[in-house]
């Protein structure tokens, strides 16, 4: 087999895998190494054997071909490629649209039949700017399969088109909790067709979040009621995007193109061997995924279908953004080509990735689209580490504080957030934990946050590093964390269920464990209701103000102005000069990490407090004339005039 892949014709056709006409079904397959290559008609998505084989034909640019006379609705097939002698498994292709159960063959069906009513006008949110977006990411299950959530489609796609769902007490879960929380997009866990749940066996409860993927372009089936009905989970999942978007939210996917579930038996392995793929000298995959190989997106066949894939999900589902899994694994120049395709189709498509790589890669640093080459790919975000260590401390070490659990010393690496990571003439980045320079052209490329799915949810990492406190002690210390980043210049980003201070019962990697450690137990909403009201603050604040959500760097620079502090793990800071139009003079914002009060000057005016002492309300919570002011242990204090 040539194994010098550069030298592979590629093919930009928009007709791979599977089409319908009135002429009959056209299949086409990119292989450009076969030497033969056949299609498997199957009445089933699963057992017995093939109704018809029709063997195809090679043509131009490493395409093979065949065609039926026959409009083949409600068939399943699949592909066979002849390489180096043997015939290899059966595969769906890379380009399967709708599968059978667990994925393993394709299916035709007519996909105007799942579109639910209405979607011809279905939009998602205008959004002016990456920074007006507040992100809540969410798997499927965690958000719906607790008995107190109310719904009754438990983990499924069906659970967000839900209304009026409440917990036990009448507290509203679901997507009216969500309307209610104010957030403005839900990124949801991997949904497209993944591995590791099986399918057939559902009443298994099997967990997992998805990240192995096997057919990138349908959705996951287990997400849906029916996953032996094709249509079904296509269907389901265009039914919830559309109810968040009748909600007035968008929808974020979490796609996973660095790796795949499988090796040699991967749907990429089975149709051009080895091609999709980077590799170590000796032949063996590269790993820059830490899950047993890495896709090559520098190659013009996987750029391609990274691009196409994102775009049909855009197109296709009215998909809303999309954050790329170990983005750095993918070629600056496929991240661009994202970039400008998708903002093509519609500009208020948000895209943000991990700005790093779980170990090496054979593609060169500079190539990469990782958090320090950001400046490359303008129209692309990163996740903040910097923010997130440094304020509640580090991800790998449980038992590390940070700045809002009293560990002094993180200071200026909390300042590199604040700013959303720009050039600052106040932040001394050679003094950064994660980050020694600038790395965003503009805070539209960096979201921030202290937490996500992976690693130790924010209450289960204050549980472990705050050893002794109280449970007040660790909400005050959460609702801390969490101002800073709602209140930071960039995307800010939430976890789910941390507005109810939610835990994971200590489990840092709970990709595979039971829904008793992952579920989002909704009585919390009673037991917590003060953290929900402040989340519900919280965002209301940072939508009041346009001050939090600056584009322009040099706007930045000129109009936040940090203060001279005299204690360690104290920032103080203010947005002038109406900053973005905002309708305040002047946005004054302190940060005590300490478990002490401090002393702070303030200049003398009439200020209205928005926040002090673990509570937040935009509308106001008195005035104070500034002069030296108090600010309690463990909390913000934010003034406006």
């Amino acid at each position: 087999m040539n194994t010098d892949y550069n030298s592979y014709p590629s093919y930009d056709g928009t007709d791979l895998e599977m089409v319908l006409d009135s002429k009959g079904t056209h299949f086409a397959l990119w292989s450009p190494e076969a030497s033969a290559a056949r299609v498997f008609i199957y009445n089933t998505g699963r057992n017995g054997k093939p109704v018809d084989t029709l063997n195809m034909v090679k043509t131009d640019k490493g395409v093979w071909r065949v065609s039926a006379p026959q409009q083949l609705y409600n068939k399943f097939y699949t592909f066979s490629v002849l390489a180096d002698g043997k015939w290899l498994a059966e595969t769906p292709g890379v380009w399967a649209k709708a599968v059978g159960i667990n994925g393993n063959r394709a299916a035709i069906i007519d996909m105007s039949r799942t579109n639910p009513e209405g979607w011809e006008n279905d939009r998602g949110p205008v959004l002016k700017n990456y920074t007006d977006a507040v992100i809540y990411e969410m798997h499927h299950r965690d958000f719906s399969v607790h008995p107190s959530s109310g719904i009754a489609n438990k983990g499924k796609f069906l659970a967000l088109t839900e209304n009026e769902t409440t917990n036990p007490s009448g507290k509203a879960t679901g997507i009216d909790h969500l309307k209610e929380l104010g957030v403005t997009h839900i990124h949801i866990l991997p949904s497209f067709d993944y591995n590791s749940v099986d399918e057939a066996n559902l009443p298994a409860n099997t967990y997992n979040w998805g990240y192995d993927p096997v057919n990138y372009n349908a959705p996951e089936g287990s997400y849906s009621t029916n996953p032996s009905d094709p249509a079904v989970r296509i269907s389901e999942m265009k039914q919830m995007i559309k109810a968040a978007h009748d909600a007035g939210l968008g929808v974020i996917m979490d796609v996973v193109y660095n790796h795949t579930a499988q090796n040699d038996d991967s749907n990429f392995s089975l149709t051009a061997p080895g091609y999709y793929y980077r590799h170590r000298p000796d032949g063996s995959y590269s790993d820059a995924s830490g899950c047993g190989n890495e896709t090559a997106s520098e190659r013009q066949q996987m750029r391609d279908f990274i691009v196409n894939s994102v775009k049909y999900w855009a197109k296709e589902y009215h998909v809303d953004g999309f954050r790329f899994d170990l983005m750095a694994i993918h070629d600056i120049a496929t991240m661009n080509r994202v970039a400008e395709e998708l903002h093509a189709i519609n500009p208020n498509i948000i895209i943000y990735g991990e700005g790093w790589t779980a170990s090496d890669s054979p593609l060169p640093v500079e190539q990469r689209a990782l958090k320090d080459n950001a400046y490359h790919i303008p129209g692309v975000a990163v996740f903040s580490d910097d923010i997130r260590d440094a304020v509640k401390g580090h991800y790998s070490r449980a038992e590390d504080q940070g700045f809002a659990t009293g560990k002094a010393g993180n200071e200026e690496t909390v300042k590199i957030g604040i700013v959303g990571a720009i050039a600052h003439p106040q932040v001394d980045y050679s003094k950064g934990n994660n980050s020694t320079k600038p790395y965003a052209k503009s805070p539209s490329q960096v979201v921030n946050y202290v937490s996500c799915h992976d690693d130790l949810c924010l209450t289960d990492k204050l549980a472990m590093s705050m050893p002794g406190s109280t449970e007040a002690a660790r909400k005050r210390a959460a609702r801390l964390a969490q101002t800073i980043v709602f209140t930071s210049q960039g995307i800010p980003f939430m976890f789910a269920g941390e507005e109810v201070f939610r835990s994971k019962k200590l489990v840092h990697n709970s990709y595979n464990r039971p829904d008793s450690i992952n579920a989002i137990d909704w009585t919390l909403l009673d037991k917590n209701a003060d953290q929900m009201d402040y989340y519900r603050g919280l965002i209301a604040l940072r939508k009041a103000h346009s001050a939090f959500r600056m584009t322009d760097p040099a706007m930045i620079a000129r109009n936040l102005v940090f203060d001279k502090t005299k204690e360690d793990n104290v920032i103080s800071y203010s947005l002038k000069n109406h900053a973005n139009g905002d309708s305040a003079e002047e946005i004054k914002v302190i940060f005590n990490g300490n478990t002490h009060p401090v002393s702070v000057k303030v200049p003398k005016g009439k200020w209205t407090i928005v926040a002090n002492d673990g509570n937040i309300n935009p509308a106001g919570m008195g005035t104070s004339a500034g002069g030296t002011l108090t600010v309690p242990e463990t909390c913000a204090l934010i003034l406006i005039r």
